[in-house]
């Protein structure tokens, strides 16, 4: 698309204050969602808790991209600490999509966050965007994520879920928390290695939420993964390579699941998901493979 006022909720992590960099980068107008008293002409105050949005901030928006939330791996999942996850995008997505939706002239896309946690432990079998949910607190966080959204969708709102893998970054996020780890030289797979990561590089999913943010007519979910899943051991031992360290400190189950608690599932657990309707749609991925990802950021 031309130049275009585009609102961002969630511009302060990873995701977002890359996303933001890049579109600003281009000319376009970022306006950011901010929990607070708006400091500067750029900021709209909303207050996903309360489910409030300032929503003349969002007047004149080309689209509006939501993706806040409570990080997955920033604390052991209390009963406490599950509800804040739940809550910060249950919430705020209902908000921003009611917001969006009771505008006179409602932006042309709603892009809000999901995960491919949808899909649970998928073993070795392969799964794209037309695999069922599974069971669990975060399969079933996700549906009850993108079902938030329905206000926007009923709209009229051309609404996407961008249902994101590990993303492959030097700071920030699970990757964020390896690479001192094998910068050290203690670097090692998790578990047996056996299980399936599905990474993206930082760069790539931001081209991708470009991509799915400049279509006129790409709806519903898109997994942000790269073409080929490989398992921790392969990536672990990529990540030793890149980095010159040894990688041979591994992690058992055990202990992982003593640190972790309930979250060691999601580290543990085999996810070999793939951008089926990205690849379809004509995305051309620039780091596909998981050495060039991980040279993108060292």
């Amino acid at each position: 698309m031309e130049t275009s006022r585009i609102a961002v909720a969630g511009a302060s992590g990873l995701i977002g204050s890359a996303l933001v960099r890049s579109l600003a980068a281009d000319g376009h107008e970022v306006v950011r969602l901010v929990r607070r008293t708006p400091r500067a002409k750029d900021e709209v105050e909303w207050d996903p808790e309360r489910q409030y949005v300032d929503a003349a901030g969002l007047v004149g928006c080309d689209a509006v991209v939501n993706l806040a939330g409570a990080g997955i791996g920033d604390r052991r999942w209390t009963d406490a600490y599950k509800r804040k996850i739940r809550d910060s995008r249950l919430l705020g997505t209902a908000a921003l999509a009611e917001a969006v939706a009771s505008l006179d002239r409602p932006p042309q896309v709603f892009l809000n966050g999901s995960a491919m946690g949808i899909y649970g432990d998928t073993g070795e079998r392969a799964v794209d965007e037309s695999a069922p949910p599974a069971i669990g607190f975060l399969p079933s966080l996700c549906v009850e994520w993108e079902e938030a959204a329905a206000p926007a969708e009923e709209a009229g709102v051309r609404t996407v879920f961008a249902r994101t893998g590990l993303v492959v970054a030097a700071k920030g996020g699970a990757w964020g928390r390896l690479f001192p780890l094998f910068k050290a030289g203690l670097g090692g797979r998790m578990g047996d290695g056996r299980q399936y990561w599905s990474y993206i590089a930082l760069h790539d999913h931001v081209a991708a939420l470009r991509f799915l943010i400049d279509s006129e007519s790409l709806s519903g979910p898109f997994n942000l993964t790269a073409p080929e899943p490989l398992t921790n051991r392969e990536i672990t031992a990529a990540m030793g390579r890149v980095l010159r360290r040894p990688a041979v400190f591994a992690v058992p189950a055990p202990v992982l699941k003593v640190v972790l608690g309930e979250m060691a599932q999601e580290v543990l657990g085999s996810q070999r998901v793939v951008p089926a309707r990205l690849l379809e749609s004509g995305f051309t991925f620039a780091f596909p493979g998981i050495e060039e990802a991980i040279r993108a950021v060292r």
